[in-house]
């Protein structure tokens, strides 16, 4: 059995935070709009249903490209302008797509236990690989800020389509050994029903006000080997129990 595990993470909002960041925007979009608006019956709910409505849409057609948050943006305000026979500003379309694009210029923040959890498993000889969906500049600014290449060294994928295929040819291409190999993640759509899929293992992150986008619904079978956790820090003693059981098993056998 080999107790050397090889461990793909996920980046955003599994080791730092990136969910927080768009809703400070949306914030100040969801403001702007009801004060352009200001004479019309139009909720905070409205706004953000209708704009969240629009960016998955894009996800779901082009990938995670970052044109697709400021473009929600400006979709949004030219819905509500013809639903209300409202004039569209040029000006105001070009404030919100500064506002949109000034999402990916925002330093990052490690999630609590980061370097913690990496430095564990690194020290335990496992081997670390980096798995993130976006664009190579946005998200290599990130890796690079957080000084992540000295846990990752060259594994490191970034896919603007993070889906199943997508992993699956990261794993046919570095012959991953599936039954030691993880995917530790806060998306349940792109980091554990892909992982699931693939036939490895999957940790779950679960964290408070999660993008609907990530949110689908599983049917795990009995084979499948998924574990939830509410932070990074549980990771390395779920990765450990995992080996301390299959030694076991292995010893009764």
């Amino acid at each position: 059995m080999n107790t050397r595990q090889q461990i793909l993470f996920d980046l955003d909002d599994t080791l730092i935070h990136c969910n927080k960041y768009f809703g400070m925007v949306l914030d100040q979009f969801d403001q702007l709009i009801r004060n352009w608006f200001n004479d019309d019956e139009i909720t905070s709910e409205e706004i953000l249903q209708k704009q969240l409505e629009i960016d998955i849409a894009s996800v779901h057609h082009v990938g995670f490209k970052s044109g697709n948050f400021p473009q929600s943006l400006i979709q949004t305000y030219r819905y509500f302008c013809q639903k209300f026979q409202r004039l569209i500003y040029p000006q105001e379309e070009d404030q919100l797509l500064l506002l949109g694009n000034s999402v990916y210029e925002l330093e990052v923040e490690p999630y609590p236990g980061m370097i913690e959890t990496l430095e564990s498993l690194k020290s335990d000889g496992h081997q670390l690989h980096l798995y993130t969906g976006g664009e190579s500049a946005i998200q290599q600014r990130k890796i690079d800020q957080m000084k992540l290449n000295m846990y990752f060294d060259e594994r490191i994928y970034i896919r603007e389509h993070k889906n199943t295929d997508s992993l699956e040819q990261i794993l046919r291409n570095g012959r991953f050994d599936r039954s030691s190999t993880w995917m530790i993640g806060n998306s349940l759509r792109t980091d554990v029903l892909p992982a699931l899929t693939a036939g490895i293992c999957s940790i779950y992150i679960q964290i408070s006000n999660e993008w609907e986008y990530n949110i689908v619904e599983l049917n795990q079978t009995p084979e499948q080997i998924l574990y939830t956790a509410t932070s990074i820090h549980e990771v390395p003693e779920l990765i450990e129990h995992k080996i301390e059981h299959e030694l076991k098993q292995r010893t009764l056998d």
